[in-house]
C-alpha cells in the first residue's frame, strides 16, 4: 500500500482508561474512520492489544501502527500525539505470517486456529506430557516427556518462547523455533530451529493418562490427540515501526540486553 494514502485512520485501544482518553484526543486531532474504511489502524495499548488487532484484521489485512500504553510494548512504537500522519508516512514496514494450527481432539473433532506468536501444547494434569514429534512426515523424536512444547514465529520468539529458553529469531531468518517446556526426557534436548516451510506434527502418547491442551495465541483447545503446525504464507500482516525502531532492530537489541 502507498504510504501516501495513510490518511484514513481507524483507532483501537485496550481496556486502559488512559488509552481510551488518548484515543479521543487523537480522533479530535486527526479525524477517524471505521475499520472497514481505514487505510491504516493505529492501536494503543500493549502487545496483547497488537496481537488482538492483528487477529481481528486477518480477513482485511491493512497496516497496523502501534503506540505503547502497556507494560512492555515490544510490538509497539513510542506514544506521541504530535505529527502522527508524518510518522505513518515515514514508518518502516515489517511483514509477518501467522502459524496455522490443525488439531484433532479426543472426540475426533478437527480444530483449527491461527497464531501470530506461537502454538503451544501443555500438559492438562499433574502427569507430564508424553509426545512424539515429526517434521515433514519424518519422525524426529520418538518420545519427549515434558510440561509442553511450542512452535514460535520470529515475531513471537521474544515472548513466551524466550522465557522457555528458546532462541530469539530475526524476522528475516525464515525460521521457526521448536522449543520444549521443562523437558524431562531426553533431558539434554533443548529444541530445534526449523525452516519456515517445515510442517511440524506432534502426537500425544498415552493421551488418556497424560492429556494435553493446545493454545494458538489466545485460543485454547482441550484433550488434543494430534496437531499439525505450519506457517501460513497466504496471509501477510503488516506492522509499521518508526525508523530505527523496526522489529528486526528490536530483536537484535533484545539479544544484547540484560537486566
Amino acid at each position: 500500500m502507498n504510504q501516501e494514502n495513510y490518511q484514513n485512520i481507524a483507532f483501537v485501544a485496550g481496556d486502559s482508561p488512559d488509552a481510551h482518553s488518548a484515543i479521543e484526543r487523537l480522533k479530535a486531532l486527526y479525524g477517524y474512520v471505521s475499520l472497514d474504511e481505514a487505510d491504516v489502524i493505529v492501536a494503543l495499548g500493549g502487545d496483547g492489544v497488537m496481537l488482538q488487532t492483528l487477529h481481528n484484521s486477518i480477513n482485511r489485512p491493512i497496516p497496523i501502527y502501534g503506540m505503547n500504553f502497556g507494560s512492555i510494548g515490544f510490538l509497539m512504537n513510542e506514544y506521541k500525539e504530535e505529527d502522527l500522519i508524518e510518522r505513518l508516512k515515514a514508518a518502516e514496514q515489517t511483514i509477518i505470517h501467522p502459524l496455522t494450527l490443525n488439531a484433532v481432539n479426543g472426540e475426533g473433532d478437527h480444530l483449527n486456529a491461527l497464531a501470530i506468536n506461537e502454538v503451544s501444547l501443555f500438559r492438562q494434569s499433574h502427569q507430564a506430557a508424553k509426545l512424539q514429534i515429526s517434521v515433514d512426515g519424518r519422525k524426529r523424536l520418538e518420545e519427549l516427556i515434558c510440561d509442553g512444547i511450542m512452535v514460535a514465529t520470529p515475531a513471537g520468539s521474544t515472548a513466551y518462547n524466550f522465557s522457555a529458553y528458546g532462541p530469539i529469531l530475526p524476522v528475516g531468518a525464515q525460521l521457526l523455533a521448536l522449543t520444549p517446556i521443562s523437558p524431562f526426557r531426553p533431558r539434554r534436548w533443548r529444541g530445534a530451529l526449523l525452516s519456515n516451510h517445515a510442517v511440524v506434527e506432534i502426537e500425544a502418547l498415552e493421551p488418556v493418562k497424560r492429556p494435553i491442551n493446545a493454545v494458538a495465541d489466545h485460543r485454547e483447545f482441550k484433550d488434543i490427540r494430534k496437531v499439525e503446525i505450519a506457517e501460513n504464507t497466504e496471509i501477510s500482516l503488516t506492522l509499521l515501526f518508526d525508523p530505527g525502531h523496526a522489529l528486526d532492530e528490536r530483536i537484535i537489541n533484545e539479544q544484547f540486553y540484560y537486566s
